[in-house]
């Protein structure tokens, strides 16, 4: 975990139904979601390129690039801190399955 104080990325609630939740997140070159564990399943589409930085909780850092439309899902529980590990603003939208 990092003691850093970066930028925060923007997430905006899109939509909410009994079934999903939808947010988009903007983030300007460095900012950072900040660390959470996901309460559900949720599905990922890039609406730009992503350079992503993972910090995770064991410790580890993993370096990541999706490109622009691209799509991924991961499971609930997972934990991490999702950073623009690039020099350009990114934004992609999360989709979570209740």
């Amino acid at each position: 975990m990092c003691d850093e104080m970066r930028l925060q990325a923007m997430a905006t609630l899109l939509m909410e139904t009994e079934r999903v939740k939808v947010w988009r997140y903007d983030f300007e070159p460095g900012a950072e979601t900040g660390w959470h564990v996901h309460g559900h399943d949720y599905v990922i589409t890039t609406l730009t390129d992503c350079p992503l930085r993972l910090e995770l909780s064991d410790g580890e850092t993993r370096e990541s690039f999706i490109p622009a439309g691209s799509a991924y899902s991961r499971p609930q529980g997972t934990a991490h801190n999702v950073i623009n590990a690039g020099d350009a603003a990114m934004s992609f939208v999360e989709v979570e399955l209740k």
